[in-house]
């Protein structure tokens, strides 16, 4: 059997479960659980099981109290270390969702930094002269950092020990946003991480059909922008006039952190189907190509949010491209606005008239409603309006001018752009180019986007100057096109 036709068996193996496993993260992600489980089996001091699930019982509580305290005294050798904490990561993986809970509650409040040690440092502090200033502030620094972090310090030890802290802030997050202890937990974490996950640690590697299919199947679980639907449609992605990076991490090298998918084409893409089919002829990017598509960026690690690598990522990856095919004269994006109905709708809730009165007596004549914003709401709801030519006459001009709005105009703060998509490419230096009309008429491109899309344009000379008039006044560049629309 030749390599190609072993990875094309690994391949129809990985698919064969279910057609979920292709279309969601449970099926891996379950495996994955269970292999760490069984990778820490050998190297644990600790049974799991030995507390409920649901850690219901006080002696629960204390025993899971006990092990996190043991860890911290650090009794015996390297070895010592490794197994009690391979032992608590284990009693962590064995709870349900409201174990999880209370174990994290417990590791934020039983183990945070102690308020009378620090008060008591901050006075030697203030009391201290200019010899004893040093020791003094080496001694606030010890108190101010919680025992919770030197004990989750010690899973860096243990293998996939990064991944379960990853994972571990992911099921933080969730409750953190509700708990102000918690909250200050989740900050402990994610600066640890973001110590371990500097931007100068990570590889960037190039994907392609040739990688095994374990982390093939990673992709098309973690992809958040286009559904992957098939093996064919990511091995379409992957196909010579495409490419695919990824950032990684040492002591993660099988977990993608973030990737980044990129068409080679001729010319800027205004919609995601053409772009995506794959019954479409290669393009050789050597001859043919100009421009770059990013159509589609997505965070594979939810633990990791609040830690940007997509700004590097994009700069990286323009370079390695220029450098193959210095004809590329093109960096843009293909991006949704995944706010955009959402915002829509809210606006139409608090009784504001996003419409023009040309454009109500257009929708309410070919709705049949009376009140446009009615009218509008009715219209966006109606199943495949986009395949009605009466109602996209009526739509088209409406959607473009206050997608427009919405894009350049719509701040959080006075200074942040609604759009949380919008938001990262501004940060990074890009302006608002081109406003595709119904650039994606899939199910979620239609419910979040009303079929929009955008073109984010990133001019290397004019990065900067993007970058610090939005960050530093909050104003957004967009070309000419986009903003006659605003006067339209």
């Amino acid at each position: 059997m030749t390599k190609q036709d072993m990875q094309a068996e690994q391949k129809k193996e990985a698919a064969e479960p279910t057609q979920t496993a292709v279309r969601s993260q449970g099926s891996f992600l379950d495996r994955t659980l269970v292999r760490l489980v069984n990778l820490w089996r050998d190297v644990s001091d600790t049974v799991t099981g030995t507390v409920d699930a649901g850690l219901s019982a006080e002696g629960d509580i204390r025993r899971l109290r006990d092990q996190m305290q043991a860890c911290l005294e650090g009794r015996g050798g390297e070895v010592s270390a490794r197994a009690r904490a391979a032992g608590l990561g284990r009693t962590y993986l064995s709870l349900d969702e409201l174990g999880r809970e209370r174990f994290l509650r417990l590791l934020a409040g039983a183990f945070d930094a102690d308020r009378t040690e620090i008060d008591a440092a901050v006075a030697a502090l203030q009391e201290a002269g200019p010899d004893d200033r040093p020791k003094a502030e080496s001694t606030l620094r010890a108190a101010l950092e919680a025992p919770r972090t030197r004990l989750l310090t010690q899973f860096n030890a243990l293998p996939q020990g990064v991944k379960f802290l990853v994972d571990l802030r992911a099921d933080l997050m969730a409750h953190a946003r509700k708990d102000a202890t918690l909250a200050s937990l989740d900050e402990d974490l994610r600066r640890l991480l973001e110590s371990w996950f500097d931007i100068g640690f990570l590889d960037l590697r190039r994907m392609t059909w040739d990688a095994p299919a374990a982390l093939l199947e990673k992709l098309i679980a973690y992809e958040a922008v286009h559904e992957i639907r098939s093996w064919e449609d990511l091995k379409n992605r992957l196909d010579s006039d495409r490419r695919c990076f990824a950032f990684f991490h040492p002591r993660m090298p099988d977990e993608p952190l973030i990737f980044v998918e990129v068409a080679l084409v001729d010319g800027m893409a205004d919609n995601i189907h053409d772009l995506l089919d794959e019954k479409a002829p290669l393009v050789d990017p050597a001859r043919n190509a100009d421009t770059a598509i990013f159509y589609s960026i997505s965070n594979a690690q939810r633990g990791l949010g609040g830690i940007s690598f997509g700004g590097f990522l994009i700069k990286r990856v323009v370079d390695l491209l220029t450098t193959e095919y210095p004809g590329l004269k093109t960096f843009a994006t293909l991006s949704p606005i995944p706010g955009f109905r959402r915002w829509l709708s809210r606006e139409i809730e608090a009784g504001r008239t996003p419409l023009t009165p040309a454009e109500a007596d257009a929708i309410c004549q070919v709705t049949g409603f009376e009140e446009p914003n009615d009218a509008l709401t009715r219209a966006l709801d109606a199943e495949h309006w986009h395949q009605d030519e009466h109602m996209i006459e009526a739509l088209r001009g409406p959607l473009m001018r206050l997608s427009a709005e919405y894009l350049v105009n719509e701040k959080r703060r006075g200074t942040r752009a609604v759009d949380p998509v919008a938001h990262f490419h501004l940060t990074n230096g890009a302006r608002v180019e081109r406003l595709n009309w119904l650039g994606d008429t899939t199910a979620n491109g239609m419910a979040r986007s009303a079929g929009m899309m955008v073109n984010y344009l990133y001019v290397s000379d004019r990065i900067e100057e993007n970058h610090e008039s939005y960050t530093g006044e909050g104003r957004v560049t967009a070309s000419s096109s986009v903003t006659r629309l605003l006067k339209s």
